[in-house]
């Protein structure tokens, strides 16, 4: 085991006590879980101790503090939780638990990799311990799960690009969170979370070197490309780099260009080949919002032109793919419009309590219920792709 490893197992194991001995919010501790994969600090902190580390670690975050120090705190770490998101989002995970797999993952009508991301990234983004806590077991049976189906030789995750990249994106969340000296509790380990996502961002770099236009589309050989899929990979490669992986500027440059070219002045972005067709698409115009702030552009024309899109049309109610917008409009008006999306969030917590089954789940799906939890999961302000 390398220092690297050794030093992110064992910030990621002492989570608990770091929230307990410094009384801080949950996300400071994900912060030193990242700061100990930083390959810059590894020399500074490989004589140490691992009692040593975390206390100097610790020093280092109060000294530095937050990198949105200047943000109101309650845009950053949120207030308390509304009663009715959280009674909303423990019927729903108390569903998905139910529904798991005994090899981790889950059945419905879109099976695969990228629904068991979407299934498990709903645990982590409630903030309940992913190593210790109540559904600790589910979290390493969905990591595993993902992990299980990946092709060894080309890091590809099925069944689609879609899913690739959503894994991708649930891989890189539990990176630094979940203890890996726990996820395979007494198997033969296939491979760890950050080989698999060194995997999955070579796949992602070989299946765009095949496509024209820069993006991807539904398999790693498609030489077309769509907005909503592009949308989906960025997402995954911008948390994998936010997670501490390496990821080529080349790689994220083109997608976001093939983003840029497929979007219009009046903010509608078009679906497929780069040019024309822009059409009315609330989905599409706020993934585009998400991945310019997320890569930080929002400097740009574009993404100026998708924010405004969005935020005129808060009322509007997505006839098609309901689950797939809300997710993505939570995230595109929490980073572009924090006022629209408190806005948004209240219509959206009772929209949800209302449609909720008596059972928890939402259309007795998991990626419906999934997709709904994630929608409203920055109520709770936990997963790093969340931040601001």
């Amino acid at each position: 085991m390398n220092d690297e490893t050794e030093m992110t197992n064992e910030g990621v194991s002492m989570r608990g006590l770091v929230l307990w001995a410094l009384g801080i919010d949950s996300s400071f501790a994900i912060r030193i879980s990242s700061l100990m994969r930083c390959a810059s600090l590894r020399a500074a902190f490989g004589g140490l101790s691992r009692s040593a580390r975390l206390l100097r670690l610790c020093c280092l975050l109060c000294i530095l503090g937050s990198p949105a120090q200047a943000q109101d705190p309650a845009l950053r770490f949120g207030g308390a939780v509304p009663q009715e998101v959280e009674t909303v989002y423990e019927r729903g995970l108390g569903w998905l638990a139910s529904k798991q797999s005994d090899l981790g993952g889950w059945q419905g009508g879109n099976d695969g990799a990228g629904v068991d991301g979407i299934c498990l990234m709903a645990f982590l983004a409630s903030g309940d311990d992913p190593n210790f806590g109540r559904y600790a077991a589910n979290i390493r049976r969905a990591v595993r799960a993902i992990i299980r189906v990946q092709d060894a030789s080309t890091g590809y995750l099925p069944n689609s690009m879609y899913h690739h990249g959503f894994a991708m994106l649930a891989l890189s969340e539990a990176y630094g969170a979940v203890d890996e000296s726990l996820l395979w509790e007494g198997e033969k380990p296939i491979r760890s979370i950050g080989q698999a996502l060194d995997l999955a961002i070579r796949c992602a770099g070989t299946s765009q070197k095949a496509n024209r236009w820069g993006g991807w589309r539904y398999m790693p050989n498609s030489t077309d490309a769509d907005t909503s899929v592009t949308g989906a990979m960025l997402m995954g490669l911008l948390a994998a780099r936010n997670a501490g992986m390496e990821v080529s500027d080349e790689v994220i440059n083109a997608a976001l260009e093939y983003m840029r070219r497929s979007t219009g002045r009046d903010g509608s972005v078009a679906y497929a080949g780069g040019f024309g067709g822009f059409g009315e698409s609330m989905n599409r115009s706020a993934i585009a919002t998400l991945v310019s702030a997320v890569s930080k552009h929002k400097d740009s024309e574009e993404y100026k032109a998708t924010l405004k899109h969005i935020t005129d049309r808060l009322e509007h109610n997505e006839g098609n793919y309901k689950e797939y917008f809300r997710y993505y409009m939570a995230q595109a008006l929490f980073q572009g419009d924090y006022t629209s999306w408190q806005k948004w969030n209240g219509a959206t917590v009772r929209v949800l309590a209302e449609t909720q089954g008596a059972d928890g789940s939402f259309n007795n799906d998991p990626y419906s219920t999934g997709m709904s939890l994630l929608a409203l999961g920055l109520n709770y302000r936990f997963l790093p792709i969340y931040e601001r």
